[in-house]
């Protein structure tokens, strides 16, 4: 089957029996509450949502086990910002696993490691930078809040609502998104964070006052330069702008996330810096590693040099982090995000696309968002997106539901999807939007 840009080509029920005997079985060995989740979506919606099961991709395309070809606009959750299995990134993996698959990580390191310790320095925003890697993007905004704390010895930080930075216990706790994922584990979290409000386009101002008063145990401020899982929500010009100022004038780090919006995808390197917020830390991850799992947080040498020099083991690292394959992946990504110059193709097909949805009749459309190849699609119905990703699915485009009212369909394809194939994307889903409308 000929993959890269290829058009859908559905042929098969959605699950059919392959499919759906892979889906029993996941059933009966993943956590229950995903299957519960399935049985809840299909309840609201009416529709079955069971899962495909992947089984092969190659740049903008995805296979199912059921034969069934896709034209991905979700890159993996942002993964596949230079397509699906990338032959220059799957080249250097394959030579690194031949001659060394793991490492000693803290004590004894790799060469690729310190590679790309080099090389993410290098892309920073700072003269003189420092770097810890990770392999998760919850692990990077880990080490970022510890950094925090670190150069300021104060806990306190202020996050936003709609937020999102990764479940596990450090990030979730500065995630305002969605209430349902805190509320479990509310007694365990940190309790220093206050959650300021997103601002809208008209009232910049409602939510500058929303962020605190008292600045004196505040050691940071996590901000996503635009919010991905809330609905590719876009700040107004100059609020990022503000809260650099606030972080400056109150002596705290100001923290980007940009594990979603880095290094391409927003159409920059770093939205961050794009838009003049002057973090202190940012956190990367999602792209970096070309379909494995690494991050990482980068900062400016004067703040890491707080972590200082541990008495005896070092004090924040895992077996894992700085794993060979991982970081030949991250490198052979850089290297193709910078040769073929996609951080400017991002930014140009990104505003293209844009265009293309706001030309078509998109029924049911109340927004349409976009920030280099990160686009949104907010509907007038709560709980809209559920159908129209199921409905789309069903005609061979992956795409997302987003926002904390499942009202937006997130379209955040890899920059090599062509422009005609977007088009015919587009044309399905005017003809979707009228049928769910």
């Amino acid at each position: 089957m000929t993959l890269g840009d290829a058009p859908p080509a559905v042929r098969n029920p959605i699950p059919a029996n392959a499919g759906q005997a892979w889906v029993e079985r996941l059933a009966a060995s993943e956590c229950p509450a995903l299957t519960t989740r399935r049985k809840r979506r299909a309840e609201l919606t009416g529709a079955n949502h069971d899962p495909i099961v992947w089984v092969e991709a190659q740049g903008s395309n995805v296979v199912d086990a059921d034969g069934n070809r896709y034209v991905d606009l979700t890159s993996g959750f942002g993964v596949a910002f230079i397509g699906h299995r990338h032959p220059i990134v799957v080249e250097a993996v394959k030579e690194q696993a031949d001659v060394l698959l793991h490492a000693l990580g803290d004590l004894y390191p790799s060469s690729v490691k310190i590679e790309l310790l080099e090389r993410l320095c290098a892309l920073s925003p700072w003269p003189q930078a420092r770097a810890m890697l990770s392999l998760s993007g919850g692990d990077a905004v880990t080490a970022a809040l510890k950094t925090a704390v670190m150069a300021t010895g104060r806990p306190g930080v202020v996050a936003f609502e709609g937020g999102y930075h990764g479940l596990s216990y450090g990030p979730l706790a500065v995630s305002g998104f969605a209430e349902r994922f805190r509320a479990p584990f509310a007694r365990q979290l940190n309790s220093h964070v206050c959650f300021a409000q997103w601002p809208h386009a008209d009232d910049v101002d409602r939510a500058l006052r929303s962020l605190p008063d008292d600045w004196s145990e505040i050691g940071a401020l996590i901000v996503e330069p635009v919010q991905g899982r809330a609905g590719v929500r876009v700040p107004p010009p100059g609020f990022l702008q503000e809260l650099g100022k606030r972080c400056k004038q109150h002596g705290a780090l100001l923290i980007a996330d940009e594990i979603f919006t880095g290094l391409g995808r927003c159409g920059a390197w770093w939205r961050s810096v794009e838009d003049e917020l002057n973090p202190d830390v940012i956190c990367v991850g999602k792209a970096l590693g070309g379909g494995l799992p690494v991050s990482a947080c980068i900062a400016g040498e004067e703040v890491m040099r707080a972590w200082g020099d541990p008495d005896r083991e070092a004090i924040h690292t895992a077996t894992f982090y700085g794993d060979p394959l991982g970081a030949a992946a991250a490198l052979a990504t850089l290297d193709v995000i910078e040769k073929e110059g996609l951080v400017a193709l991002s930014d140009e097909r990104g505003a293209a696309f844009a265009r293309s949805l706001e030309r078509a009749s998109l029924r049911g459309v109340s927004e349409i968002r976009h920030a280099g190849m990160m686009l949104g699609l907010r509907l007038e119905a709560e709980l809209g997106a559920l159908w129209v990703t199921r409905a789309l699915l069903e005609r061979g485009y992956l795409v997302l539901p987003a926002g904390e009212h499942g009202d937006v369909v997130q379209l955040v394809p890899p920059v090599t999807l062509s422009q005609p194939r977007f088009d015919d994307f587009v044309s399905v889903l005017e003809r979707v939007l009228e049928t769910t409308s």
